[in-house]
């Protein structure tokens, strides 16, 4: 993550120096040095980078040289959440050393009144979530029109949580704005149709996520279909114990609200994390997860993005991402400092793919498995599983059995597929191909009726004898 390229080597103000070194910080991380030239020559730049790649510096450092301690405001930097935002101020504090600016935090889920007197006695920077910023201007505790700098943090997190048009508010009444930084760590489509709108002629920085550190983790996948992902899920969490702490992810907030709810009713205490819940919920569910009070969390990749807490010891795929890094950023969330921590896949039929692409653009060791037995003490699973025949069926629904009985004994395929037929009482479009080979017979048996058939297998005679029917694949 780091580069051998000095902050000294740049020609920034001494203060600013002083702190860097005073904070044990040498070189830049590959974002700083690409961002941070672009950024102090006025440039307006459109950053890739996640939380933990040293953004903060890399817009934080060119918004505080060109800041003075006068007291009237010179830059916004709009931030989603609250805890972004303090974390924001604070670094921005850190960096600043003796320069006297004054930074002040607006956000949600506080006084307003107490906050606005706060800016009564002047501010150089304020970092703020976009709808306490919008309430305080309209309220004229803030001035648009002053600040010459604006900071867009987060950006695809702001797409998600559904703030573009307050933040096209903000910009719109921002009249004297010179500089604009975005940052992201993935780019909608919607980010870049925005961003042209109101950004000149951006710089892109586009910094080689390939190159992320992977922690020293024991990774799994277990081939699983949907239908069965519960039950899987079920055994990973029931081998936690008292000090462990889980993430699951999932791909989008429907899937989220339904694993939340599922767990629950399978009496699993766990907290959903995604864009639509409110700010003052997601800070509550996160600051008891840091506290331990909430073991598992079931989040989105955009909503997670704000967790950083050592005690994780496992991650759990539900889905397997779409994007490749996003892998990377779920599983590097345990392991931390020198902990133990394992990441475990559910990988459906379709994913295989996927997940192959995945082992081979970062060279991943990540082992095929079965799931894990119960631990001792358990003695029942906490989900039922189910019969789930798709992940081995065709593209028309159909499931091969293989039938422990010759030819020679079984009869004609029509004898084989009218004993089917009867013994379900199905319709003859539930029965494929009947064929003959080594010994055995094979049956293609539409995913529906598959369960029905091994059944009826396990209560009457075929031909006169006891047959065992087991899916092939």
């Amino acid at each position: 993550m780091f580069t051998n390229t000095r902050f000294d080597s740049w020609d920034l103000p001494q203060n600013l120096l002083d702190s860097l070194h005073s904070m044990g910080w040498d070189c830049a991380t590959q974002v700083q040095k690409d961002t941070i030239p672009l950024a102090r020559s006025g440039r307006d730049v459109i950053g890739q980078a996640r939380t933990g790649s040293g953004k903060t510096a890399a817009f934080g450092l060119p918004i505080l040289e060109r800041c003075q301690a006068t007291g009237k405001l010179q830059a916004l930097v709009l931030t989603p959440t609250r805890e972004l935002a303090n974390q924001v101020a604070e670094e921005f504090g850190n960096l600043q050393g003796d320069t006297g600016l004054k930074i002040i935090t607006v956000y949600g889920g506080t006084d307003l009144e107490k906050q606005a007197k706060t800016l009564s006695g002047g501010v150089d920077i304020i970092v703020g979530t976009p709808g306490r910023v919008m309430d305080m201007t309209e309220r004229g505790h803030i001035d648009l029109e002053s600040p010459t700098l604006f900071c867009l943090d987060e950006a695809d997190r702001m797409l998600d949580m559904g703030f573009f048009p307050d933040i096209m508010w903000v910009i719109e009444r921002m009249k004297n704005r010179e500089q604009t930084l975005l940052f992201s760590a993935t780019f909608p489509q919607e980010i870049i149709d925005a961003a042209h709108e109101f950004m000149s002629e951006p710089e892109f920085v586009l910094t080689n996520t390939e190159e992320l550190d992977i922690p020293p983790i024991d990774m799994f996948s277990i081939k699983i279909g949907r239908a069965n992902k519960l039950w899987a899920l079920g055994r990973l969490m029931c081998r936690m114990t008292d000090t462990d702490q889980t993430i699951i992810f999932c791909n989008t907030k429907r899937m989220v609200d339904l694993a939340v709810q599922r767990l629950n009713k399978h009496r699993f205490v766990v907290e959903g994390l995604h864009g639509d819940l409110s700010q003052n919920q997601r800070e509550k569910i996160l600051a008891r997860f840091k506290e331990g009070e909430v073991k598992t969390i079931v989040a989105t990749d955009v909503a997670a993005r704000g967790i950083d807490v050592d005690g994780i010891t496992l991650v759990i795929n539900y889905d397997l991402p779409v994007d490749l890094d996003s892998f990377i950023h779920r599983v590097g969330r345990t392991g931390r400092i020198g902990r133990k921590g394992e990441a475990w896949s559910l990988v459906s039929r379709d994913d295989a793919p996927q997940l192959s692409k995945i082992m081979a653009t970062y060279g991943l060791d990540i082992i095929d498995s079965d799931a894990p037995e119960l631990p001792e003490g358990i003695d029942r699973d906490p989900v039922t599983r189910q019969d789930d025949f798709g992940e081995t069926a065709d593209v028309f629904g159909f499931v091969t059995l293989h039938l422990d009985i010759d030819r020679s004994t079984a009869g004609s395929s029509r004898s084989v597929a009218h004993w089917f037929q009867s013994s379900l009482r199905c319709d003859e479009m539930a029965i494929g191909d009947v064929h003959f080979e080594n010994g055995s017979t094979f049956i293609s048996i539409h995913t529906s009726k598959v369960g029905l058939a091994i059944k009826a297998l396990e209560k009457h005679d075929m031909a006169g004898q006891r047959v065992t029917g087991t899916v092939h694949e």
